[in-house]
């Protein structure tokens, strides 16, 4: 880059700049906006139940079977605070239609579903992914996603779940446990399942986050000049037609560069800092430059912040260590006896393709590391279409980090409005869950980054962020365990430990019985969990081996599913190749086209029993892969 150039692009932040940038999961469907005017709950809050249904004092939020007549039948118990999934042949269309009716009958029964929740109370969340929508927005645009696109604890994160929390809990962290039996869909063999309910003793009114600390680390290579919905590194962009779609009520963001919506989105952050903040600014292309030390926001002109920010433009390469590196400097000016009242964070904006500098994955997980052991935490926001999630989900699997999407900047702001001070606040570190039985071990581990360190008697997860909960339910509020039985006994010793923030250490142990009766879930959140659990594990495998399958130029085949059901190849876990990632045309196999479309027949059906019609987007994005089969 010429020197003038790099003069005119950093001179405007010089006087300050701050910001984060995330995003919201947005999805425009008409399937699922017409089959939401048929139930008569258009506009619900995401999470919202079919009626809520009270047996033996337990509440049992959106488990009911669509009969003619459109009204909630009894449930059949199958063990403490569980039911029984009955096989239905009703369509999602004909739930939807007939939910209106059962709404309107059930109308004394609202809120049932939160009885035994304290009003005000929140939950928790994993760390690493905090939605799905680069995997979403590739599938809308004509894009081939990466299996990285989706992770379990993003999905999650889409969604709320009945944690199972009936007891009173008067410490920060008090887990719960449900059990389920579930069959699979192809293999039609047994599968034992334990979800791990995230829930807290905290209110609302009891949280508030530490002052900040917060840097903000910009990238301004040229690839973030590049349009939002297209990747930088294809020559001549994308024409593909199943863009208009995807921009309803987007149009202006679409028309904008990855850069020009960064900029607008960090100019909403300003309003989320306080005078007690304080915030410094590094800019990365090829090399780093600090344009803000890390100062009071109390000093700074918050509007002509804000102009500054809107001048700044794209250009050069992408050296991201050299980011990482000068944003660790700005916190060296902290003085130690801040601790206790700070909270520190670098919030890196990117679409995560270094082509210059360190770029190994694990030089750069093992910086970000150093700095969370200096409690300095990380959130990396992905910007664009071509934001490569394959980097960022590996290098986020530290303690104290998350990351998230964006796609819109309107969408991004409201986002922040609700999440903001709960993404900046971890509150628990260092979790593990040691199980003792010897009629099962755990096999698999979803819903948290840290599965890969899961051993056949412990868990282990890094972070938990505070969450939010709605009607009794928390967002993204458990992790699922699958299970290998090993004989009938059905005893399960399970003890947690803990820190909070400031390194006291806590815990509890718990003795369950797990239930044996087939397709019985204890309640509707580990149906749920095992219902995306198996719709993730599909959408990954497919993403892989349709994209793997190219360069080999043979035809992706799930062979696997009959025989062991729905789970990822076990190659699924090597690295695709370089971080400047191209697109490939949306495809899928004829073979996977049958896969999807029997999977999806399933999933409308345990959809009805659930009674969550949120899971409609998945429904229609599995009737789009159909399509393309």
């Amino acid at each position: 880059m010429h020197p003038e150039q790099v003069r005119a692009k950093r001179l405007p932040v010089l006087l300050g700049i701050a910001g984060i940038v995330a995003l919201v999961g947005f999805f425009s469907y008409s399937y699922y906006e017409q089959t939401y005017n048929d139930a008569g709950t258009k506009g619900a809050h995401p999470g919202t139940k079919a009626p809520a249904n009270v047996h033996d004092g337990q509440a049992y939020s959106g488990v009911w079977y669509p009969q003619q007549d459109a009204s909630p039948p009894d449930m059949q118990q199958a063990g403490s605070g569980g039911y029984t999934a009955q096989p239905s042949s009703a369509s999602v269309k004909l739930a939807t239609e007939g939910a209106s009716g059962a709404f309107e009958a059930a109308s004394m029964d609202q809120g049932a579903a939160s009885a035994d929740s304290a009003p005000g109370t929140i939950g928790f969340a994993v760390g690493g992914a905090q939605d799905i929508d680069n995997f979403r927005k590739n599938v809308e645009n004509g894009f081939l996603p990466l299996y990285t696109d989706i992770t379990y604890e993003g999905l999650f994160y889409d969604y709320y779940f009945d944690t199972a929390n009936t007891q009173s809990c008067d410490k920060l962290f008090c887990p719960s446990y449900s059990s389920a039996v579930s069959r699979d869909p192809f293999s039609e063999r047994d599968e034992y399942y334990l979800s791990v309910g995230l829930n807290s003793g905290m209110t609302e009114s009891d949280f508030e986050r530490k002052k900040l600390n917060l840097v903000l680390v910009l990238d301004v290579s040229g690839s973030m000049g590049s349009p939002f919905d297209q990747y930088h590194y294809d020559q001549y962009g994308s024409s593909s037609s199943s863009k208009t779609a995807s921009r309803e009520g987007f149009e202006d963001d679409y028309t904008k560069s990855k850069m020009q919506v960064a900029n607008e989105s960090i100019v909403g952050l300003l309003d989320h800092l306080t005078g007690d903040d304080r915030l410094g600014v590094v800019l990365f292309d090829s090399s780093a430059h600090m344009a803000k030390p890390l100062e009071s926001m109390a000093e700074t002109d918050r509007d002509s912040l804000k102009r500054h920010i809107m001048e700044i433009y794209a250009d050069g390469g992408t050296n991201m260590a050299s980011g990482i590196s000068l944003g660790t400097t700005l916190f060296d000016r902290v003085p130690e006896s801040d601790r206790p009242e700070y909270e520190n964070r670098m919030i890196f904006l990117t679409d995560a393709m270094p082509n210059t500098g360190e770029i190994r994955r694990g030089g750069l997980f093992d910086m970000i590391a150093r700095n969370a052991e200096r409690d300095i935490y990380t959130t990396l926001i992905g910007v664009g279409v071509d934001f490569n999630t394959e980097l960022v989900e590996h290098i986020t699997k530290v303690k104290g980090a998350n990351y998230y999407s964006v796609h819109s900047s309107s969408e991004f702001r409201e986002r922040m409005g609700d999440e903001f001070e709960f993404m900046v606040t971890p509150l628990v570190f260092d979790l593990t869950l040691n199980m003792e039985s010897d009629g099962y071990k755990i096999k698999n581990v979803y819903g948290s980054p840290e599965s890969a360190q899961a051993t056949g008697q412990i868990m282990r997860v890094n972070t938990l962020f505070p969450s939010k909960v709605t009607d009794g339910e928390t967002r993204g509020g458990i992790v699922l365990i699958e299970l290998e039985k090993l004989s009938e006994d059905a005893t399960i010793g399970l003890s947690t430990s803990y820190e909070n923030r400031a390194g006291q250490k806590d815990g509890d142990a718990v003795v369950v019985d797990f239930g044996d009766e087939t397709n019985h879930y204890q309640n509707t959140g580990i149906h749920k969990g095992v219902l995306l659990t198996r719709y993730a594990d599909l959408m990954k495998a497919w993403a892989y081996d349709q994209r793997s399958s190219l360069a080999r130029d043979v035809m992706p085949i799930p062979a696997y599913l009959d025989e062991d059901g729905i789970s990822v190849p076990e190659h699924v876990g090597n690295p695709l190749g370089v971080w400047e990632r191209q697109s490939v045309p949306l495809d899928v196999s004829g073979q996977y086209g049958d896969a999807i479309s029997e999977f999806n027949g399933y999933f409308q059906e345990e959809l009805v029993k659930i009674g969550d019609f949120e899971l409609l987007q998945e429904v229609t994005l599995m009737q789009k892969l159909e399509s393309f089969a």
